[in-house]
């Protein structure tokens, strides 16, 4: 490992990478704590002291800032509204023909694709900036740990400005991380997630150890943590290969195909995307019950009552069962999606390949939409299980609910880590033979 580092540090072209890629992470996280316009700072971090938990509808988007959302910060809205952007219009393609026909057009439609995705990235990211912002004036960001405003100056221009400077630190987001994949090493939205999760381990795991029996709990989420590691990394690089054999064929002079390849069909085919969409589900009844919690003299409806008991808190069976059953239909939702059998087969017969055993055509449809489902089902019940081991454990522990070590940041973080490394070894191994896994 120490040789792979320094043939790292002794390629020039690999070192300024690298090297850029961290300066920008760097610039991500001072953004996290730059507060915005008109902050009352000072009642932010008081809030912030006398609040051991989120309220769960905020958690997912505090995670993926990096905790910039609970400090007001010009990044508040961190890399969500992107994330959420880029899904609805990968989702569009089902609804809409003209996006299908986009992203069939190769790198020409991708580029238009991206584009209506920035478009909507910033579009929901002054949604949510003014969300949030209506949430601030209240202080009901904090829960009940905190009341009154958490603005200095209650104006309507001052709102617009602020406003307008998160939905501005969304679009920088957004420039830092194409910055990243276009001169840096890796995926630069993914690595800018992986930075946000991982920024907060260092808080979590101290007030973990500062709790109730620390040490003792320290230890086993330090050992959960370890297992779930293991086990990601196990089945994310689990595979089912088909094998493909393609007919030769004699043009001129010249002979093509002969040659044998697979389609690699991964167990977890659908990544981290149905766990976000089943927390983004979940928080909708929160969401709306926030509004409709009474003036205050009166007790609210029953219905908002059963949502704040039930359906808030990740430490409760319904919602474990709920979040587990919409992990698992999402997977296989977004599975059917991503990956279209009859196109695969398509290109396969077009280009002279064929499945051992298989008739071209229909039949090899049938096929891999057989060996996908059947791949599919241990994927969600992998996917449902480590999204809610954490869950089931810190509950046992009495630990307050931490997404940082929830599923989802674990899959997160495991994902964009092997994924960077496989990365660097390739160019790697394009410069001196010998990868950095090697």
């Amino acid at each position: 490992m120490s040789n792979a580092v320094v043939r790292i540090m002794k390629t020039p072209d690999l070192r300024r990478k690298i090297g850029f890629t961290l300066f920008i992470i760097v610039l991500f996280r001072l953004g996290s704590f730059v507060p915005a316009p008109y902050v009352d700072y000072t009642n932010v971090k008081q809030c912030i002291n006398q609040t051991s938990e989120t309220s769960g509808l905020y958690e997912l988007v505090n995670l993926f800032s990096g905790g910039a959302l609970l400090q007001l910060s010009v990044f508040a809205m961190g890399i969500m509204p992107y994330i959420t952007a880029s899904i609805i219009v990968q989702l569009l393609r089902v609804v809409i023909p003209r996006f299908e026909t986009l992203h069939k057009e190769g790198e020409a439609g991708r580029a238009k694709l991206t584009q209506y995705t920035r478009y909507l990235t910033l579009g929901l990211g002054l949604l949510q900036a003014t969300t949030l912002i209506t949430v601030a004036r209240t202080g009901a960001l904090y829960g009940t740990a905190c009341t009154g405003s958490l603005l200095a100056d209650d104006n309507w221009y001052t709102v617009v400005l602020m406003i307008i400077t998160m939905t501005a630190g969304t679009g920088l987001i957004m420039w830092l991380g194409e910055l990243i994949t276009e001169r840096g090493v890796g995926n630069g939205m993914s690595l800018l997630i992986f930075t946000s999760i991982a920024a907060q381990f260092p808080s979590q795991m101290g007030a973990i150890w500062k709790g109730t029996n620390g040490p003792r709990n320290f230890l086993l989420v330090l050992v959960l943590a370890i297992v779930l590691v293991v086990a990601v990394v196990f089945v994310e690089q689990s595979q089912r290969r088909i094998p493909v054999q393609y007919a030769k064929r004699v043009v001129g002079r010249r002979t093509y195909g002969g040659n044998t390849t697979y389609i690699p069909i991964k167990v977890n085919m659908a990544g981290v995307v149905p766990v976000i969409f089943a927390s983004s589900l979940l928080y909708l009844p929160a969401l709306i019950a926030q509004f409709n919690q009474g003036d205050g003299s009166t007790e609210p409806p029953a219905w908002v009552q059963f949502i704040s008991n039930y359906l808030t808190r990740g430490d409760h069976p319904l919602y474990m069962a709920l979040y587990f059953l919409l992990i698992v239909g999402f997977t296989y939702f977004y599975v059917a999606i991503t990956f279209n059998p009859e196109e695969q087969a398509d290109n396969l017969k077009q280009y002279g390949g064929f499945i051992p055993g298989i008739r071209a055509g229909r039949p090899t449809a049938d096929f891999l939409t057989y060996v996908l489902t059947r791949i599919t089902f241990p994927g969600s019940l992998y996917l449902g299980i480590v999204a809610l081991l954490p869950l089931i454990v810190l509950s046992l522990l009495s630990v307050s609910q931490n997404f940082a070590f929830g599923g989802t940041s674990i899959l997160i973080v495991v994902g964009v880590g092997l994924e960077t490394v496989k990365q660097i070894d390739s160019q790697l191994q394009q410069r001196h033979y010998e990868g950095l896994l090697k």
